[in-house]
C-alpha cells in the first residue's frame, strides 16, 4: 500500500468511529420498569429543556409528604416536532403525570404522558 492510501484509509476509519460515537454513548432504558405505570398528580417545579433529553421536575404530595420525581423526556429537537416547546411545562402548573417508574424505587421514570389541571389539556401519549 502507498503512503497515500494508508493515510486515506485512517482517516476514513477516525471518520466513521466519529460518526458513531453518539450511538454509543447514548444510555440504555433498563433502569425503567416499563411494564408498570404510575399515575401522579402534582406541581411542576421546573422543566430543564436541555440535550440529549428534556427532564421535569413534579412536587407530588404523598400522604402530607412532599417528594419531587424526575420524569425522563425526549430530546428537545424530537419533542419540538411534536409541539412541545421550552414553556410547555411551566413551575407552577398543577399536572398529572403518567410514566414507567424506576425499577430501584427512586422517584423518577420515564415520561409517558400528563394532563393539565388548569384547562384538561393534555400531552404525550395519555388514554
Amino acid at each position: 500500500m502507498t503512503r497515500i492510501a494508508i493515510l486515506a484509509a485512517a482517516a476514513l476509519f477516525a471518520i466513521v468511529l466519529a460518526a458513531a460515537a453518539p450511538v454509543v454513548a447514548h444510555h440504555s432504558a433498563a433502569m425503567f420498569d416499563d411494564a408498570k405505570v404510575v399515575e401522579l398528580k402534582g406541581t411542576v417545579k421546573e422543566m430543564q429543556w436541555a440535550n440529549p433529553h428534556i427532564w421535569i421536575q413534579v412536587i407530588v404530595d404523598e400522604q402530607g409528604k412532599k417528594t419531587e420525581w424526575s420524569l425522563e423526556g425526549g430530546s428537545p429537537n424530537s419533542l419540538s416536532r411534536q409541539g412541545w416547546r421550552a414553556t410547555t411545562f411551566k413551575p407552577g402548573d398543577v399536572v398529572t403525570v403518567r410514566l414507567n417508574p424506576m425499577k430501584d424505587g427512586t422517584p423518577a421514570g420515564s415520561f409517558i404522558g400528563a394532563k393539565f389541571e388548569a384547562d384538561g389539556k393534555t400531552i404525550g401519549r395519555w388514554q
